[in-house]
């Protein structure tokens, strides 16, 4: 016994490596008389389980353990049971006359053992011998079992909803919250509110008498259990002012509370009730600013905790300051950065600094983000000085005291001081408009130090803003014009603009130096946005030069402040969603959150798709002219980082990838039938020792791939064995496999297509910037493992290799999903030379199905003889929902193309998808 007793003190001595033959002395020990020996074994079982060893051979040896008293014992042989239960449904169900057994049993531990334990182990045929265990549990003497079993009945819920409501175990949950026990009735919140996720209904349904039940457990029950009452609230929508009143004063205790999550929930339900009690005036505008001053202290409280705490309390005050600046702006100096704060608190307060700050505080936080741009950390530099220029735009009166703070900087000679200074500074001239040019010249001076395409291109903006003040203008713009075609692409196009400008504004001297540009935009590049610019600015040029002033010269409206840039709609959302995960992201949680379809309840309301929505950013008051552009060649900008590709000269492939033609409706080497990948040469010779690579999209059997066709020109080592790798997409996509084998080896001559699998993988998703559509380009690097040579080349992608199955949408549901969607979101174009089989609406939609792009319905255009509409739906594999009209006319080879989505930046390409297929 001793030396049991002194072996017994540390259970670390069972994750020891165990000797061979273990699983067989293992079985023995659990088959021992000895209740000691037993345990032990059950809990070496359970130590290699943790660690990832496969113990499930000894199942039915553990499940003979579960006959006994030993409540230790019992409590390890459910777990087990729980983690291998789904890999051994059959074997499980021989432990149901032991669990029904336990259910029962005098000891309420282990009544609520044997019911937790079901309601953990998810098969669906332990389900039917659940319910009468729960059921009794649910009215159980003891307070312990019954919260055991309303968490029970939420699990329960998520396997078998039609079971839970046949037994009305919802209606006892209802019963619960009138519980003598505040941790019961804190668990039959909890679980109606899960219930109430999960169907998408209101299930919970607070009346007098349930709010009065739960401002009286709140005092007393557990800290997690006042969370769930909390949230409750926070959803209840007080009748009157007075009701919100005493509801918050029953609240305001939380606030002091040393949990940081019942603080942020009790902040929550004091905000949404302020909106009640708001406009009343009189008593209710006193009661609002006393409950303004409580608010401040229990935020300012949670900066004093660890950085991840700081870190989401600053995400949830971030939305606080917006919908109330007033608690906090006289707190501005506890968001000061400290020396020793992680990055990510420091650019977070950075934001809450911004959007509190105010003329009468504003020499302060400019002296304290002058002293930030000397630190050492490059990013945190950057916000600091975009955070000087943000102030000169929110505060008019403090411009100045700003712009001289940046001139300072620039003094510094700080290459990357300088480069953010040049940025924010034009969007100070684009808010105030003549005011501030004479630091023009400071700026020129500092020309050579510019290397990032964002400086570049604030930089030309400037010059040719103000071509006429500045004496040497043009040859300040053809210093940058020597590197043009290796220039970034938002680079290219404000020179062109501004190069535009200079000569309408010195014609005599820059028409050589606009001939040149024009030229180079319209001739020499492959991205469709410059091209498009460069032969809107030469015909305006050719045919009407005082249109042309009108046009590039003419007054431009002045940026507005964007410090609180988010929807009201959206932010209500979010302060709603306060102390979740919604507020972290600063996304509604549909967004991000995918349920699965389940049950006859409501849920489906919802659906499963909408995870594409987190590109939208809510400040999207601009519908990006160039939304025809087929294929945006200023997407690769985006891209170049190719992380584990270890590129030195990356811009090569973003730029000059190749792959665009097939996009134009070039002709395409193998006329694959559809719904086939529409092939484009991706990769010369020259560049990739010899081989010449094709490359294309498709989808078969609802799995992506990129159709590859290697072609052997003059490598005189036969192609045997390839690796791929694919950059950070707009799409996640992935190779499944990055090894390539060409079985036989393709020699001198030959070709072989090959097909790689690709999956979406959430790591290998590019961010979108806010207000760009999405880029199209697939950046890929292949080696050949035989010369260990290393190539790169760009493709774009079809979109509709993307198209799932399931788009189809029910014709009311299409009506009420595009009526919703606002028209800003609109994407339109007009397809032109159009084959005879594209404009015949029957054929298009055969085409269309083919690609998984579902014809909803077709009408006559009343008072148009002869036009016709057919609408269409479309979702991708990832979510984003589609919607399309397309309009027709008898004679006419010509369609006009509308794309409705909320997943604006992804439109250009469903837009693109189409135009192309219809022109195939």
């Amino acid at each position: 016994m001793a030396s049991s007793a002194a072996g017994g003190g540390s259970d670390s001595r069972f994750f020891t490596t165990q000797k061979k033959g273990e699983m067989h002395e293992l079985r023995l020990e659990l088959h021992s008389t000895d209740r000691l020996v037993k345990v032990d074994a059950v809990k070496k079982v359970i130590a290699s389980m943790t660690v990832g060893k496969d113990v499930s051979s000894l199942f039915t040896d553990v499940l003979n353990c579960v006959q006994t008293g030993n409540i230790e014992l019992k409590k390890l042989v459910y777990l087990y049971l729980i983690n291998y239960a789904k890999s051994q449904p059959e074997l499980t169900l021989l432990a149901v006359n032991t669990f029904v057994k336990d259910a029962n049993d005098p000891n309420p531990l282990i009544r609520a053992l044997a019911v937790r334990t079901m309601g953990c182990i998810r098969v669906d045929r332990i389900t039917e011998y659940l319910c009468e265990p729960l059921g009794r549990a649910l009215r159980d003497e003891d307070p312990y079992v019954r919260k055991t079993a309303a968490v029970c009945v939420a699990k329960l819920y998520d396997i078998a909803p039609d079971l839970v409501q046949e037994r009305g175990f919802i209606e006892t949950l209802h019963d619960l919250i009138s519980d003598s026990n505040p941790s019961v009735v804190a668990n039959g919140v909890a679980a109606l509110s899960e219930i109430s996720e999960t169907s998408g209904r209101d299930v919970m349904r607070i009346n007098a008498s349930v709010l009065q039940k739960l401002l009286a457990a709140l005092n007393e029950c557990t800290e997690w259990g006042q969370v769930f009452i909390l949230d409750s609230l926070a959803k209840y929508t007080p009748a009157e002012a007075r009701e919100a009143e005493g509801i918050i004063e029953r609240v305001t205790p939380r606030l002091q509370h040393a949990n940081s999550a019942v603080v942020m929930s009790a902040v929550k339900v004091i905000l949404s009730y302020m909106d009640v009690m708001g406009g009343g005036g009189g008593a209710h505008d006193e009661s609002i600013r006393a409950l303004t001053r409580k608010l401040a202290p229990p935020l300012v409280t949670l900066l004093n905790s660890e950085p991840e705490i700081q870190y989401v309390a600053l995400r949830n005050i971030n939305l606080i300051v917006q919908k109330r600046p007033s608690i906090l702006e006289n707190e501005i100096k506890v968001f000061f950065c400290k020396y020793n704060d992680p990055i990510y608190v420091k650019m977070e307060k950075l934001e809450i600094i911004i959007k509190l700050v105010s003329e009468r505080n504003v020499d302060q936080v400019l002296l304290e983000l002058k002293e930030y741009a000397t630190e050492v950390d490059v990013d945190f530099v950057r916000k600091s000085v975009s955070a000087i220029g943000r102030c000169a735009v929110k505060l008019e009166r403090a411009a100045e005291r700003c712009i001289g703070v940046l001139l300072e900087l620039i003094q510094t000679k700080v290459n990357y001081v300088v480069q953010e200074s040049v940025i924010v500074i034009k969007d100070v001239f684009r808010r105030y408009p003549n005011r501030y040019e004479s630091i023009i010249a400071t700026l020129c001076d500092n020309l050579d130090t510019l290397d990032e395409p964002q400086a570049k291109a604030s930089m030309i903006w400037i010059i040719g803003e103000y071509a006429e003040r500045i004496d040497n203008a043009d040859e300040l713009l053809d210093t940058f014009l020597e590197t043009f075609e290796e220039e970034d692409p938002a680079v290219q196009l404000q020179l062109l603009t501004a190069t535009v400008k200079c000569f309408l504004k010195n014609p005599e001297e820059t028409q050589d130096m606009v001939q040149r540009v024009l030229d180079l935009a319209t001739e020499e590049s492959d991205n469709p946005d410059l091209r498009d610019r460069g032969f809107i600015y030469w015909r305006l040029l050719s045919t009407d030069p005082e249109a042309a002033k009108l046009v590039v010269l003419g007054d431009k409206p002045v940026i507005e402040d964007d410090t609180f840039r988010l929807e009201p709609n959206l932010l209500n959302v979010l302060v709603g969603q306060i102390a979740t995960l919604s507020s972290i992201y600063h996304k509604p949680p549909e967004a991000f959150v995918v349920r699965a379809k389940r049950g006859p309840v409501g849920g489906d309301d919802l659906g499963v798709g909408d995870v594409g929505e987190e590109i939208e950013e809510g400040d999207e008051e601009e519908d990006y002219e160039d939304e025809n552009d087929v294929n945006n060649g200023g997407g690769g900008g985006d891209l170049l980082d190719m992380g584990g590709l270890s590129v030195n000269n990356a811009s090569a492939p973003a730029v000059g990838g190749g792959g665009m033609g097939g996009m134009f409706g070039a002709p395409s080497p193998a006329a694959a039938s559809e719904p086939g990948a529409r092939m484009s040469k991706v990769c010369a010779p020259d560049k990739s020792g010899g081989i010449e690579l094709w490359a294309g999209f498709r989808q078969a059997g609802g799995t992506v791939a990129l159709e590859l066709d290697v072609r052997n020109v003059s490598s005189n080592v036969p192609v045997s064995n390839l690796a791929i790798q694919l950059n950070k997409n707009s799409f996640g996509l992935s190779p499944t496999n990055q090894q390539i084998v060409c079985n036989p080896p393709v020699p001198v001559g030959g070709t072989r297509r090959h097909s790689v699998e690709l999956v979406v993988n959430p790591n290998m998703l590019a961010q979108v910037p806010a207000g760009q559509p999405a880029s199209p380009q697939i950046q890929v690097a292949i080696k050949n493992i035989t010369t260990g040579l290393v190539f790169y080349f760009a493709a774009n992608f079809a979109l509709e290799a993307l198209f799932s199955a399931d788009g189809a949408l029910e014709r009311a549901a299409f009506i009420e999903s595009w009526k919703s969607i606002d028209d800003k979101k609109e994407l339109y174009g007009t397809v032109s030379d159009l084959p005879p089989a594209s404009t015949d609406i029957d054929q298009v939609a055969a085409k269309f199905k083919m690609h998984r792009i579902f014809l909803i319905a077709r009408r006559p255009v009343p008072n148009a003889e002869g036009q016709e509409v057919a609408y269409f739906s479309m979702r991708t594999t990832t979510g984003m929902a589609f919607m399309a009209e397309l309009t027709f006319k008898k004679g006419v080879n010509a369609a006009k193309v509308c794309i409705k989505t909320e997943n604006v930046a992804y439109g250009v390409q469903a837009k693109v998808a189409l135009e192309t297929l219809l022109r195939s």
